[in-house]
């Protein structure tokens, strides 16, 4: 068994960033050496990504048609995206949520090809004002700061004019 070359490869997005409520797909694809029949079976476990149980949970089995997990946090938010037909096995998840944050393992097997990789995505669920405020937050800091040196180059003349006496060195004295 140690020789034998994968037959079965998987294919899947390291890392895949969603917005909090807003679909996001979880990509998988694979290619097997066997045809495809009934026999083949597509299972995505997922592991949190701190704290609680590190086991992975079983979130999804496909195996001619979709059977979505009928528990835990998941329960009524996977759909079965994916075309074995078309080597995809993708999922979607409805509604993500930060506590979904984690890794998700997409497993195929098609005997007799049952031995492959296993590639893991790393979900990342963020706010989109986060992002906004992210990308808004640098803009108004150089605005502000044009403002404060522009503010400072026209109120250094003024005082200058108000003073009199005080001649800038590329003023023309009269005497």
């Amino acid at each position: 068994l140690w020789g034998r070359a994968l037959s079965l490869e998987i294919k899947a997005s390291p890392k895949v960033r969603a917005f909090l409520g807003e679909q996001v797909s979880l990509q998988c694809s694979f290619k097997s050496s066997s045809p495809i029949t009934e026999s083949l079976t597509v299972d995505w476990t997922y592991r949190p990504l701190t704290g609680g149980q590190m086991e992975s949970v079983s979130i999804f089995h496909y195996q001619s048609v979709p059977y979505p997990t009928t528990v835990g946090k998941f329960k009524d938010r996977i759909s079965w995206v994916g075309n074995v037909a078309k080597g995809d096995a993708s999922i979607a998840i409805q509604s993500p949520v930060m506590s979904d944050n984690g890794t998700f393992i997409c497993s195929v097997k098609n005997p007799p090809d049952v031995y492959h990789n296993i590639p893991q995505t790393m979900l990342i669920v963020a706010e989109r004002v986060l992002l906004s405020i992210l990308v808004f937050l640098p803009s108004v800091v150089v605005v502000v700061l044009l403002l404060v040196r522009m503010g400072r180059k026209f109120g250094v003349l003024k005082e200058k004019k108000k003073s009199g006496c005080k001649k800038s060195s590329i003023e023309v004295s009269d005497e």
